[in-house]
């Protein structure tokens, strides 16, 4: 009976999209140990919600979860566009920015909950009764790459990613807790990472830790999603041109490269302007604009004055002086300090004379003293070392 009806789950779980499938049981997890000591390390950032009290109990035992749970059901959903987007380094619409491949389309938050709400129906159907269940897509107090490791569907890789020997590390995952019994999927057991450390030492931040954790305060997609205060201006020139996120852990890696296909779930196609957004519009982003843009994006996550914080370092990154004109607008009229503090500090990066003089107009007018602040380091920069005079309409520049 088990056996038949775990084996119709998985088809079903299939069928509606998840490319892995799993199944394992609710003990405690063996490894909390590594992620109690990760946190009190304080390498979770300003993620306190990670810290939190009621949450570390739970995630240390899922029954206080769901009480009745004999089962968890682990599902793994591909996200395609394996390849880094094949842009020019400029083109009319502006410089050019990345984003974490995950976010290219839809929102797994608002996709995922749908399909596993149909697997529970489906699963209630074939068993006649309704079933005690809780579900999760990265956001429940599991360590869900551990369950997924546990119910077989791959090993926690250097990166920290989960990694299937077949398929790579590009999946969201979810998971079921189900008060039903089913057949209990053996745990992935082989480390398949050996002695291969290019993820480690391909990030910018150098965020990897040697003990497969990495100090999230310094991971370029914590700093461009999860933190929402200042990005620490030592980081801002090793975020490149990542708006939002970053996968380049995950390009680097032989398991992606060599086996992981390009095609994922049709709703995380590319949506149009997101995975390459032209830096110098979506400065000058309105409230509004930014709603409309995103709707439906995880990209919203980040907020707008997140989203531009992020946009104005990329720009600063890029040393070009095609972006002088909207970041001395920015710096001038956009609402937020936040905003208005990145800007300074892209401006400063730049360093030609437009650059200083933008710089040097604006903090006539600024009354914010964080602002004020950024930008006289701006302008002090600038004036320890200066860029050559450079004509911004004949540069050619890269980001």
């Amino acid at each position: 009976m088990t056996s038949s009806l775990t084996e119709s789950i998985k088809a079903e779980a299939r069928r509606l999209g998840f490319e892995l499938v799993g199944v394992t049981t609710p003990d405690p997890p063996p490894h909390l140990d590594v992620f109690e000591g990760w946190v009190s390390k304080g390498r979770h950032g300003k993620m306190d919600y990670l810290a939190a009290e009621r949450a570390r109990q739970r995630r240390a035992d899922p029954l206080l979860i769901l009480p009745e749970c004999q089962s968890i059901v682990v599902l793994g959903i591909r996200y395609g566009a394996l390849e880094e987007h094949d842009a020019p380094a400029k083109r009319d619409t502006g410089l050019l920015g990345r984003v974490a491949a995950y976010a290219w389309g839809a929102d797994y938050h608002d996709l995922l909950p749908n399909r596993m709400k149909a697997l529970v129906a489906f699963i209630e159907a074939q068993v006649g009764y309704s079933v005690p269940n809780r579900w999760y897509t990265d956001t429940g107090p599991l360590l869900e790459r551990e369950l997924a490791q546990r119910a077989g569907l791959g090993w926690i890789g250097k990166n920290t990613c989960l990694i299937h020997p077949r398929h790579g590390s590009y999946f969201l995952l979810a998971e079921i807790l189900l008060g039903i019994e089913l057949d209990i999927d053996p745990p992935f057991k082989t480390d398949q990472c050996g002695t291969c450390r290019r993820c480690i030492d391909a990030c910018p931040t150098s965020c990897i830790l040697p003990d497969r954790t990495l100090d999230a305060s310094c991971c370029i997609s914590y700093l461009t999603i999860e933190l929402k205060d200042a990005i620490p201006a030592g980081l801002r020139s090793q975020i490149g041109d990542w708006v939002f996120g970053c996968d380049i852990c995950q390009q680097v890696c032989p398991w992606n490269q060599r086996f992981a296909r390009p095609a994922g779930e049709t709703a995380f196609a590319p949506r149009e302007s997101l995975h390459a957004p032209a830096l110098v519009e979506e400065s000058s982003m309105t409230p509004q604009a930014f709603r409309e843009k995103f709707k439906g994006s995880p990209i919203k996550r980040a907020k707008r004055r997140g989203y531009l914080r992020n946009v104005a370092v990329a720009l600063g990154n890029s040393r070009s002086p095609q972006a002088v004109p909207a970041l001395a607008a920015a710096l001038k009229t956009d609402a937020e300090p936040l905003v208005r503090s990145h800007t300074a500090w892209a401006l400063g990066q730049i360093r030609t004379r437009d650059a200083q003089q933008a710089l040097a107009s604006a903090l006539e007018a600024e009354a914010q003293p964080d602002v004020r602040e950024e930008i006289r380091l701006a302008l002090r920069g600038a004036a320890e070392d200066p860029a050559p005079d450079r004509d911004a309409s004949s540069q050619r520049s890269t980001v």
